[in-house]
């Protein structure tokens, strides 16, 4: 791994250890979600008040990939970047006490609020793991489903994922995560800015190289659904905030970025 992959992965630690840390403290997620295009209204009332109220708050995704994988009892699950442990806990409910669901997180902070919000919420069919979603921690063909929610984005090494990725799926296995996505270039300006990579959007992939990268890795049937596409005006404030020129970046990136959802599956044979 290079210098800048190392720098970046623990800048993107450093963030989402504070996330975690900030709503332990101080019962709050540092900023309004409700007001954010990206993270406000993913969950339906009944998904977050079935879930404790910590872990929605330290939710950090762009989509709803448990609700979207289509996932059925008995299945075992793999969320890559599980964080405070929102899409676990609700994909747990999903698979029944004949399934199993694993999350994986580098962070220590977020992955001790998870284990605290599992516990609360009275969940046994779960287990949180720490590690690297470059080198995920489990055996090879071990999980039917892996989700995730706006976490590859921040992976320096996105082909390295998704070969893991492939490599702990069963055959016939699914790949269903919630991403954003790029659709043609976007300003140099935004690629290099760190800030805006820990937000998803720095590191989003172009939606052709997302589907080339799965390709390449083994997967077939790959698809990409856009959920909500993004404005000029929802990106303002993201650029804003980065100190980038957000009258003059804007125009140039209005529409093109978009959350999605991917799917793809692992060959039966």
């Amino acid at each position: 791994m290079s210098q800048t992959d190392d720098k970046l992965k623990a800048t993107v630690r450093e963030k989402y250890a504070g996330r975690a840390l900030n709503v332990v403290q101080d019962g709050c997620c540092g900023g309004d979600q409700s007001c954010d295009p990206i993270t406000a209204d993913l969950y339906t009332e009944s998904e977050a008040a079935a879930i404790p109220e910590d872990a929605v708050r330290a939710s950090l995704g762009c989509g709803n990939p448990s609700a979207l994988a289509e996932l059925k009892p008995g299945e075992v699950v793999l969320d890559l970047g599980s964080g405070g442990g929102i899409d676990v806990l609700l994909s747990a409910r999903r698979v029944g006490p004949t399934g199993k669901v694993y999350g994986l997180d580098m962070t220590e902070e977020m992955l001790a609020l998870a284990r605290e919000n599992q516990r609360k919420a009275g969940v046994t069919n779960v287990e949180f793991l720490l590690g690297d979603i470059e080198r995920i921690p489990l055996p090879e063909a071990s999980v039917d489903v892996i989700i995730s929610n706006c976490v590859i984005n921040l992976a320096a090494d996105k082909d390295r994922v998704l070969r893991e990725a492939f490599r702990v799926l069963k055959p016939g296995g699914r790949f269903a995560v919630s991403d954003v996505v790029v659709q043609g270039d976007i300003p140099a300006e935004i690629r290099r800015n760190v800030e805006l990579w820990i937000g998803c959007l720095a590191g989003a992939l172009e939606e052709r190289d997302y589907v080339a990268k799965l390709t390449r890795a083994g997967f077939v049937s790959v698809s990409l659904e856009p959920t909500r596409v993004y404005r000029a005006s929802d990106a303002r404030a993201f650029l804003a905030q980065a100190g980038l020129d957000a009258d003059a970046i804007t125009p140039q990136v209005d529409g093109k970025f978009f959350s999605a959802f991917v799917r793809a599956t692992k060959p039966a044979s």
